[in-house]
């Protein structure tokens, strides 16, 4: 997203900026980020012959989903899986945003996603890869925090990457903030304007 890639290259302060941009709950309008979602998971979706699904739908923990994403002028294909979600305390979430008091109750979390590039050309530029990645906590999309995940333990920094090659992984990340004591959480992700590839992790 132009917006996203904007506030890491310049260095603005991205968690006070996503805070005011994204509401906990899909926002204000409840949209999601590509304006399709209403607020509410919806991981089913449906399944080809083979069994695995045509457009999104719920994977199992390791399994991984392939699609495509716009990278500058050429579209790359990836092979993508959710490792984990990282939970934090309501400690994480004071250093990350600038008035705690609207974040009372939320706690960052931090999902980690694998991209491994199958085909296409090399991305050249910072990589999209990652933009159409979302948390969603007992059914409700958290609230973006921009630029948050970049010095996270085991999360490459998209702006350190470059010549992205076929046959080479790197481990993206998105950071959103989310009740504190959430039960379920899932990692959404898939192509712009697509239903979402579902993964679901127990929370802490």
């Amino acid at each position: 997203m132009l917006y996203r890639k904007n506030v890491l290259r310049f260095g603005v302060p991205a968690a006070v900026l996503a805070l005011a941009l994204t509401a906990c709950g899909g926002g204000d309008d409840d949209s999601g980020k590509s304006g399709k979602s209403d607020g509410k998971s919806k991981p089913e979706a449906a399944a080809s012959k083979t069994g695995a699904p045509e457009a999104g739908g719920a994977l199992a923990a390791g399994e991984s989903a392939t699609g495509k994403v716009e990278e500058g002028d050429a579209k790359v294909t990836y092979d993508v899986v959710a490792q984990k979600v990282d939970v934090g305390t309501e400690a994480d979430t004071k250093k990350l945003v600038q008035d705690p008091k609207k974040a009372k109750g939320m706690v960052p979390a931090v999902a980690h996603l694998k991209f491994t590039h199958k085909a296409g050309a090399a991305v050249t530029e910072t990589p999209d890869a990652a933009d159409e990645t979302e948390i969603w906590a007992d059914g409700r999309r958290g609230g973006l925090v921009i630029g948050a995940s970049e010095d996270a333990a085991g999360c490459d920094d998209p702006l350190e990457i470059e010549g992205w090659k076929t046959g080479e992984s790197h481990v993206l990340c998105e950071t959103y903030l989310v009740p504190k004591g959430s039960k379920s959480l899932e990692v959404h992700w898939g192509e712009e304007d697509k239903d979402p590839y579902v993964w679901k992790f127990a929370g802490k």
